[in-house]
């Protein structure tokens, strides 16, 4: 059974990402946080030290839980193809309420040590999925003409790709963006007939 500060701790959580997606890292407050979830401010501080401590959690827990839906798309007994129609919605599912100015405070203006934090758990997240795509590629569900090594590199290279203004433009919203790539990456790295590659 879920104790009060669980429960107190969920809200927080539940909270923090409604308003940071919508509102950005930056313009968010404390006060904000415990208004949305509830909770008073000495609750808060029981669970956090200041802001930036709660966002590198709430990070933490995302990117986690994640990467935990990521392996279990992988390791469940389904065709590769929808292996990656799953990765996709799991994409979507990730982006999805995100606003610009999150977006903003997220890829463009994030502090040292959130940086740090977001390109150590992409390192963990790329490893995993490189694994994978060699293994994908030996049974033939990947391109064998491909480097599994190029599409790592394309993937460490989004944060790039998506700081670019004049492509920011094309798109009415983030998700859009993130997952016009992402459907043009992943169908990009199928073999062209949806066959496997011999």
């Amino acid at each position: 059974m879920e104790s009060i500060d669980d429960r107190k701790l969920r809200e927080i959580m539940i909270a923090s990402k409604k308003l940071f997606w919508k509102f950005g890292f930056k313009r968010v407050t404390i006060e904000e946080v415990c208004r949305e979830a509830n909770v008073s401010k000495m609750t808060f501080y029981k669970h956090f030290k200041n802001k930036k401590e709660l966002i590198t959690h709430l990070i933490n827990f995302i990117m986690d839980k994640a990467m935990m839906k990521y392996d279990d798309i992988m390791d469940s007994d389904i065709p590769f193809t929808e292996k990656v129609i799953k990765t996709l919605d799991l994409k979507m599912e990730q982006t999805q309420d995100m606003s610009n100015e999150f977006f903003d405070d997220y890829w463009r203006h994030a502090d040292p040590e959130m940086l740090a934090l977001l390109q150590q758990k992409r390192n963990e997240m790329m490893d995993s999925i490189l694994n994978d795509y060699i293994e994908a590629q030996k049974t033939g569900d990947i391109r064998k003409d491909i480097k599994p090594e190029f599409i790592l590199y394309i993937l460490n290279h989004l944060q790039e790709i998506v700081k670019d203004e004049q492509l920011e433009k094309m798109y009415d919203n983030p998700q859009d963006m993130i997952m016009e790539f992402t459907n043009f990456f992943f169908y990009g790295v199928l073999p062209r007939d949806g066959k496997k590659a011999k």
